[in-house]
This record gives structure tokens, sequence and C-alpha cells, in this order.
């Protein structure tokens, strides 16, 4: 495909710019997009966080939109506000990654920015329902949606009704410079963790965290030393410490807040656990094949797509306990299959969905969106 003559300014919107994984795939897109082609910027309601620090450190363009409601008196001033910069910078592409789209998209429709997309990295199931009815509106005026894998493009379609050629198709990639198996052996943050089931996540009632509790609690006697950690903050740390000493685990389970030292904590994993009920395309789940680590997930969203069906790790059924102590079994008593999950884990994480092919492949829908657009 022919490049477009000079590098276009791009605005990609989210609401926060911390931990999240959103959060994550834009600030990544804007740091990796191909310069000769693409200017990004980057648009967001809140001007903290550890991506704005990474974006401010890099000299990416940031608008902060001090936006809280469309019925809050300041809305009209954040509109004005988006309104200048998008005119100013000659903003030919928007790219909104998540409900920012709902304030943002009708501004850059109304303004003739030549493309405007959304993206649905995550089920709509999770979403309230005035958000919900919000974006299914928004999908009318955007000329694309963006999603993450094959489960996500089948929700669009067939639960949101979505034409299937008004979707693109990118994975999320992984920064493998940082992300990789560690030779040297483990890092272990807990001197005396000598096997350790871990996960790393945002403590959100969708990510079921309660299982794991469960299942170690049905499992940690299979091998002497054996700790779980769980790396993150949220609202159900209160319930998760709870649930760890109604079951006796508070000796051999360690509660981590949020850290940019992941790949530390993902090195010292013996075996990396997901448990959502809700998923798409897990970033946590791909930093950790691309460390090494042999995993065990739920089946649910575009999990299945990381780790193969017992190609690159293993899936437990959503919800259930018992699945999810048996696979964990099957991992703690065969160090040759964990190896060997991690091996290949890491192999596809660094060919396949690196950051290098994402940020390409985002460039692509990009250029085919605006030709389409401006032809």
């Amino acid at each position: 495909m022919k490049r477009l003559a000079r590098p276009v300014p791009v605005l990609l919107t989210v609401r926060e710019m911390d931990y999240g994984g959103i959060e994550h795939d834009v600030t990544q897109i804007a740091l990796r997009i191909d310069r000769s082609r693409f200017e990004p910027h980057v648009a967001s309601y809140k001007a903290e966080g550890i991506r704005f620090e990474e974006l401010r450190r890099a000299g990416v363009p940031f608008l902060h939109v001090p936006f809280t409601s469309l019925k809050s008196p300041s809305a009209l001033f954040a509109a004005m506000r988006v309104r200048k910069y998008i005119r100013k910078h000659g903003i030919r592409l928007v790219h909104s990654y998540d409900t920012s789209a709902v304030f943002i998209s009708p501004i850059a429709r109304a303004l003739r920015v030549p493309a405007v997309l959304s993206s649905m990295l995550g089920s709509r199931e999770l979403l309230d329902p005035l958000s919900h009815r919000e974006l299914r509106w928004t999908d009318k005026i955007v000329d694309a949606i963006v999603v993450n894998c094959e489960a996500m493009r089948r929700h669009m379609v067939d639960d949101e009704n979505v034409p299937a050629e008004r979707i693109e198709l990118c994975y999320n990639g992984v920064d493998t410079s940082v992300f990789y198996p560690e030779s040297a052996g483990k890092l272990a943050p807990r001197a005396d963790g000598s096997f350790v089931i871990g996960a790393v996540c945002v403590l959100r009632p969708e990510k079921s965290l309660e299982l794991l509790l469960e299942a170690f609690a049905r499992v940690h006697h299979l091998k002497s030393g054996m700790k779980l950690r769980i790396v993150g903050s949220g609202s159900e740390l209160p319930k998760l410490k709870a649930i760890s000493h109604r079951l006796d685990l508070q000796e051999d389970c360690e509660f981590v807040p949020a850290t940019s030292s992941v790949p530390q904590f993902l090195h010292a994993f013996d075996i990396y656990v997901s448990c959502s009920r809700s998923e798409a395309f897990s970033n946590t789940i791909l930093e950790a094949m691309a460390c090494g680590c042999s995993v065990v997930a739920s089946r649910v969203g575009g999990t299945p797509e990381l780790t193969g069906e017992n190609e690159r790790g293993l899936l437990f059924q959503t919800g259930d306990v018992g699945d999810l102590a048996a696979k964990l079994t099957r991992l703690i008593e065969s160090e040759p299959l964990r190896r060997s999950f991690g091996t290949r884990a890491a192999e596809f994480a660094r060919e396949s969905l690196s950051i290098e092919v994402a940020s390409k492949r985002m460039a692509e829908i990009y250029e085919t969106v605006l030709r389409r657009k401006t032809a």
C-alpha cells in the first residue's frame, strides 16, 4: 500500500492514564506508531498517572480534557477545548479507545475530521446500561470500530449488530524488550517463595480472584514452600484478604500493590493464573507468556486465541474452581510441561504479538480508513 505523503496528525483518546489495560494500549501505540506516517497526540480526562508520565517523558503532545459528565457545566468548556485543539493541530483522525468516544466522536464528526474511530476492547456486558446505550449510538457515527481479538469481533457482530465490514482487528502487542524470559533464573521478591503461583491484575469483581484463592487452598500442600502472590490494587482487596484468612492462607498468600515492576514479579512466578469471568485479549496474560510463564486461564473471550488449545497454556472452565485446581495440579506436578508451555508461549509472543507487530497493524488500519474517507 502506498504510504501517505506526510505524517498525519492523529488524536488518541482515553478516560484515564494509569495502570489499566486500555491506558496501556493507547500509550504503546502513541509511543510506537511509525512517526514517518503518523504524528500521535493523546487526550484524556485526567493528566496524571503512570501512562501520563510515560507520554510526558517521551514528549508526546497531550491534551487534558477536564470532563466529568455530559450533564456537567464543564462539558461545554471541555468541548471547546477539544475543538480548539483539533483545529490548531490539524487532526485528521480521531481514535477513542473507551467510552471517551461518547464525548469525543460527535465533536470530531461535527468538525468534519476525515476519519473517526472507536475501539471495543472488552465485553459491553461490563458496562452500566447508560454507557452501553451511548456506545451503541456512537457505533453509528464512527467510520470503524477496532477490536483486539476475534472473540470481540464476534461480540460486536452478534450481540451489538455492528456490520462486520466496519470492524477492524488489531491484536494487543507486548514490548519484548521489557517482557522476556529471565535466563538467569527467578527473581523472588519474597525469599521463602520456593514455588510461586501468581496473578497480576486490577482487583475488580470480574477478575474472580476468589477462585484462585479457593483453588490454591486445594493445591498448596502439593509442594513444600508454595506461595500465592497477587499483584494489583483495587476495590476487591479487603474481600480477598478476608477470604485468605478464612481459608487459613495468610502465611502463604501475599498481596502486592500495583507496581510498574511487573516483569520482576512475572519472572518469579512458576505458574501464572487468570480467573476472569470476562476478558477480551488480556495484556497481563500476554506479558506473562512473553516472560516464559506457564499459564492457566479461564476459557473466556480472546484468551483461547492467546494460549491455544493446550499449546501454550491450559484453559479451565470459567468459574469452576475444581477444574482450576485440577489444571494447577497438572502443572505443579510436571516441570517439563511447565517449561514446554513457557517456551512456546514466549516464542509466540515474540514472533506474533510484539508491540512492533501491533503498531504496524494499527498504522495500516489508520491508512485504510483515511484512504477510504478521502478517496
